[in-house]
């Protein structure tokens, strides 16, 4: 039951070439930098990533794209403030992009850990996005066909967890972490502070350790915005 892991390094040594990688955090709102350092250090390439967004900057998500790790992105967001990493390879035609709105994307990951495989929403109708994908009428509106997402791992930051795995969030840190630790079959969590099981009030746990595989202790993890206004670059 004892699901600690005792160094980042361990923690993503078991993420191999190819892999599909949820990455939680809506900008840098509860984006696991340190997992994400660590997982550039260990290098695997030809991923797959899932985010919000298509990264920032010279570190995280972006600076995965930098070390060539990214084969393609699936996101609402590929241009943010400082887009060059993801932008210059795109147009060089070096990564692929699926674009899917906001909502839709959180609702086809919630969807993958719920285990359905398809829904239909009314987003996208009409436009490129909706292109190729099944099309059907309810109660007289057009709605568009979605595929659930699923992932190999998730890559998750929360707040507090325990060595079970039942985490907490810290408010808008909460955004997509507790969707991706349900569709991915394996699924690494940082947390700010780690505790004994039963420190954490029952009624408070946002994410039960039953979706959690590995949880590891980043006492004043770092923020994207930060370490951006900082022009920090990683590796």
């Amino acid at each position: 039951m004892d699901k600690t892991l005792h160094s980042l390094a361990d923690a993503v040594s078991v993420i191999p070439d190819g892999a599909t990688i949820m990455i939680g955090g809506f900008g840098g709102s509860g984006a696991p930098i340190e997992l994400i350092h660590a997982l550039i250090d260990h290098r695997p390439r030809n991923l797959t990533v899932i985010n919000n967004n298509a990264g920032n900057g010279h570190i995280g998500i972006a600076a995965m794209i930098e070390q060539d790790m990214v084969a393609k992105m699936v996101c609402s967001f590929p241009r943010s403030k400082d887009p060059r990493a993801f932008t210059e390879r795109y147009l060089a035609g070096k990564i692929e992009l699926e674009i899917v709105p906001q909502g839709t994307l959180a609702e086809r990951i919630r969807a993958g850990g719920a285990g359905i495989p398809a829904f239909y929403t009314p987003t996208s109708f009409g436009t490129e996005l909706a292109e190729g994908k099944p099309v059907e009428e309810f109660e007289g509106r057009s709605y568009v066909q979605e595929r659930w997402l699923k992932a190999d791992f998730a890559l998750v930051k929360a707040e507090r967890g325990d060595t079970h795995g039942n985490l907490t969030y810290n408010k808008a840190g909460r955004n997509f972490g507790p969707l991706m630790c349900m569709a991915a079959k394996n699924t690494i969590v940082q947390v700010s502070e780690l505790t004994q099981p039963g420190a954490i009030d029952p009624e408070t746990v946002i994410t039960p350790g039953i979706f959690v595989n590995g949880v590891i202790e980043v006492q004043n993890p770092a923020q994207e915005e930060v370490l951006n206004l900082a022009e920090a670059v990683y590796p």
